[in-house]
């Protein structure tokens, strides 16, 4: 008998579909484990202890939400259990996954955030796959840390890091761990490794507190982004994202208001500390990005946009200077080095 708690805050995976407005639904949660136990035949080899923490759309998730979620965790006592399942919203999984990957990153159990692209009872729901696959690899596998199961429409059902998830492609639900490189493919109820393993310098464990700074601003690079419009009153540091190429506008050729490059000095004049991500290190980079890093920004190398937001909330969180928090960002906490 296998003992797998199963934690749900709402999300699509836990909602209903009436009169043309998708919203959470208490009783719908639990009506994941009545699907999985009329379509798995060995059920009853497994016994699932369930809690409910929350009940939202991802969307209107916070990183307080994460403590609530963490302390529910906690309470319920981990080590007794073979494997914890979350269910949670697609929206903003990818930084939950981050957020437990991080807190979680000494736990010696598997822990899995299960979501759906629709409601349960839609017929093109992935939700009770994706549960399958968690509650499949809590059986088969003697594995530890945070994953993520998830079978986009018409493909073959991955297995990603938390830490390596990535948010989902624009107008899709899809979701690819960070260069499309997933930790496992799931199929025909048999796990296998897709891609060759990699050489690692294995995670270190770091003890942390689930304290997410409220404090980090993060800013998203577009044409004509005006940093003018910033109010760095509230923040401690930056987080801006870059273009895929890891770059960012460093000219001043459309104004002052337009150049990250002033936008750093603006923040150093504040003692507000500018990082840049996600970017790949390399024995070359664009003039631009050499151009940022000399005007005092620290890039945050290999790593999702998603992982180096949790890590620096997390950071500035639980650590009091500069030299903690850099040796915390460059640490491989939870395998979200590539």
């Amino acid at each position: 008998m296998k003992n797998i708690l199963v934690v749900f805050t709402g999300g699509t995976i836990g909602s209903v579909a009436t009169g043309g407005t998708i919203n959470t639904e208490g009783s719908t949660s639990f009506q994941l484990i009545r699907l999985f136990e009329q379509h798995y035949e060995n059920h009853r080899q497994i016994h699932f202890d369930t809690i409910q923490p929350l009940q939202i759309l991802s969307e209107n998730l916070a990183p307080a939400a994460w403590n609530t979620l963490i302390q529910a965790i906690e309470t319920a006592r981990p080590d007794q259990y073979d494997g914890i399942i979350v269910t949670h919203g697609t929206d903003t999984l990818a930084y939950t996954a981050c957020a437990l990957s991080f807190y979680f990153n000494a736990i010696d159990i598997p822990m899995l955030l299960v979501s759906s692209d629709y409601p349960l009872a839609h017929a093109k729901a992935n939700g009770l796959e994706n549960f399958i696959c968690a509650v499949e690899f809590i059986l088969q596998r003697n594995e530890t840390g945070v994953f993520v199961p998830y079978r986009n429409q018409q493909q073959t059902a991955q297995l990603h890091r938390g830490s390596r998830l990535t948010c989902s492609l624009q107008l899709s639900g899809d979701f690819f761990s960070v260069q499309d490189k997933s930790y496992m493919r799931f199929e025909n109820r048999q796990f296998s490794l897709p891609n060759p393993p990699e050489q690692q310098t294995p995670a270190r464990h770091v003890p942390l507190k689930a304290d997410f700074s409220a404090r980090i601003l993060m800013i998203k690079p577009y044409p004509g982004l005006d940093y003018g419009s910033f109010n760095l009153n509230n923040a401690d540091a930056v987080l801006h994202d870059l273009y895929h190429s890891g770059t960012a506008c460093a000219s001043l050729q459309w104004g002052e208001n337009y150049s990250l490059l002033e936008f750093i000095k603006r923040c150093k004049q504040q003692g507000i500390s500018v990082y840049l991500a996600p970017a790949l290190k390399s024995a070359d980079a664009y003039q631009s990005t050499q151009a940022l890093i000399e005007q005092g920004a620290k890039i945050i190398w290999n790593m999702s946009i998603e992982a180096a937001y949790v890590k620096l909330l997390l950071a500035y969180g639980n650590c009091d200077h500069r030299q903690e928090i850099m040796d915390f960002i460059d640490a491989d906490v939870a395998g979200e080095h590539l």
